[in-house]
């Protein structure tokens, strides 16, 4: 007797995604179930292309349906929709699905470096991508892509970000000399965040991340006042004085009741490429202690690499000059887990009714 649908999805039941905590029927993600005779194809539709867990939930729904009686032939086809967990989607990113500030407490730590890689490993995974360098007083973006052409403007004299390697972006340095300081007040820094956000042709993104200075400043105070936010990632080293001035990052973003997504330890390890000998520099385990105390995730833990330093002053950040190298594979793992994190985010917006920032 030839297997029916009910059948076919009782049995996709018992497939749970470990992120989400919810088995993938009760998620929407059974999509286009075909039954022809003893052939069953469905397709899994996720909510991002970067789901860490994307091809072990394809084995379980194949293993699940293949136990039925009366299959002979099992095809499951994975495709993503990624889902807002924007508040106020008629704000001024109404076309942006989720918004990802990476913040640290001090300077030093590579969150640019890290910023523009987890952006190009979203992008890898086929995601649409936007990266805005708030960084107002050191714009590093460009010069870590490779970017030398200004933004054209439009029609409208809105400004077009600049489009490379898939991922579009938008920073200060496009407007300012390279020699030039930016010394600014908090209201002309508010100002920027406005017209960098709503003054932006940015279209339909799945993620904008956002590169935001060190500190607990004003750019940070007037993005959270300017629009909700998915969730913050928050890139520390394991050095004892970096981790401590990350928790002052965490505590801000708290207090303005902004999620955090979670702690990227950079710099984590050093490799001796000759002989293998793991060396922790900075220390160890650090940043898995205050996530553990503060109750936050840890996304990853990147290793010190001279290949991660000179690709970025190449303008070729390591996800792609070295794609296969432990760096690449560190910083792609880690933003399928921030990805993973902004899932959960928007699934628990849609429960609650949304995210609240309040001021």
């Amino acid at each position: 007797m030839a297997v029916t649908q009910d059948e076919v999805l009782q049995a996709l039941r018992a497939v749970q995604d470990p992120d989400l905590g919810r088995d993938v029927v009760s998620l929407g993600f059974v999509k286009d179930l075909r039954i022809d005779g003893g052939r069953v194809a469905v397709t899994l539709e996720l909510t991002t292309p970067a789901c860490p867990v994307k091809d072990q939930l394809r084995a379980q729904a194949e293993d699940a349906i293949r136990a039925l009686g009366g299959v002979s032939d099992v095809e499951v086809t994975m495709t993503s929709q990624v889902r807002t967990s924007i508040a106020d989607p008629q704000g001024l990113l109404p076309s942006v699905k989720n918004i990802v500030p990476v913040a640290s407490g001090k300077g030093g730590v590579g969150k640019s470096t890290a910023s523009a890689n987890l952006a190009l490993a979203l992008v890898q995974s086929g995601a649409a991508v936007g990266l805005l360098d708030a960084d107002v007083y050191g714009p590093s973006i460009p010069m870590l892509l490779g970017i030398t052409e200004a933004p054209q403007m439009d029609a409208q004299e809105r400004m077009l970000p600049v489009v490379k390697d898939g991922l579009k972006v938008m920073s200060m340095a496009f407007f300012l000399p390279a020699e030039e300081a930016v010394v600014w007040r908090g209201p002309m820094l508010h100002k920027a965040v406005q017209q960098f956000l709503g003054g932006v042709v940015w279209g339909e993104l799945d993620y904008l991340i956002i590169d935001l200075p060190p500190g607990t400043g004003d750019v940070q105070l007037s993005l959270c006042q300017s629009t909700p936010i998915t969730g913050a990632v928050i890139v520390s080293t394991p050095q004892d004085v970096a981790l401590n001035v990350a928790q002052k990052a965490i505590a801000m973003f708290k207090k303005l009741n902004a999620p955090i997504l979670g702690i990227l330890e950079n710099m984590s390890y050093y490799e001796c490429p000759h002989c293998r000998t793991r060396e922790e520099i900075f220390g160890s385990g650090g940043a898995r202690r205050i996530a553990e105390r503060m109750g936050i995730p840890v996304l990853g833990a990147i290793p010190l690499a001279t290949a991660v330093r000179t690709g970025s002053d190449a303008g070729r950040p390591i996800v792609l000059s070295d794609p296969d190298s432990a760096a690449a594979r560190a910083f792609t793992d880690a933003a399928k887990q921030m990805a993973a994190q902004v899932s959960i985010r928007g699934l628990e917006r849609q429960a609650s009714g949304g995210i609240k920032i309040n001021l």
